[in-house]
């Protein structure tokens, strides 16, 4: 249902989410979240167009989140990279399922708004306090057999002084 695009995303927020405030590289990120660095930086250009993340040059620069990780709602990454499409008008092009939807496309509106609701009330902070302990982006090893593995290690960043 939803792109590797918004994969991306939201993996590259719930590390800056991880670290936050503390901002970090893209190749930090690229090594932590295993999205390609030349996809990430397409990525973080329109997270920082849409004001989710910032990006600050020199020293101790970096890219970080805009806003608190409690104040970034899923929704809002998911939108910035990929918006997801409601049904307005029926995909089929039937004058007769206008202006309302046919049963089939009604429903699968609701559904799709369903997902909108879900993941507007849902931040990164929430996914990062997981009351059963599990933890978004585990360093994760591809197997010979292709295979994703997660050990239970964490990625750690050098401290800045």
């Amino acid at each position: 249902m939803f792109s590797q695009t918004v994969e991306y995303a939201l993996r590259a927020s719930l590390f800056l989410a991880q670290q936050s405030p503390r901002p970090c590289t893209t190749q930090q990120m690229a090594d932590a979240t295993q999205v390609p660095r030349a996809y990430l930086s397409k990525v973080l250009q329109r997270l920082t167009e849409q004001g989710l993340v910032r990006s600050q040059r020199g020293s101790g620069g970096g890219i970080a989140l805009a806003r608190d990780p409690a104040e970034i709602p899923i929704l809002a990454i998911v939108n910035a990279v990929d918006p997801i499409g409601r049904i307005e008008s029926c995909p089929l092009g039937i004058a007769s399922h206008h202006p309302r939807l046919c049963p089939l496309h009604e429903r699968l509106d609701k559904a799709i708004a369903q997902v909108e609701l879900a993941l507007q009330s849902s931040t990164l902070a929430e996914l990062l306090a997981d009351p059963d302990g599990r933890r978004p982006l585990c360093e994760t090893v591809t197997s010979t057999a292709g295979i994703l593995v997660q050990p239970p290690a964490t990625v750690a960043l050098p401290s800045t002084p």
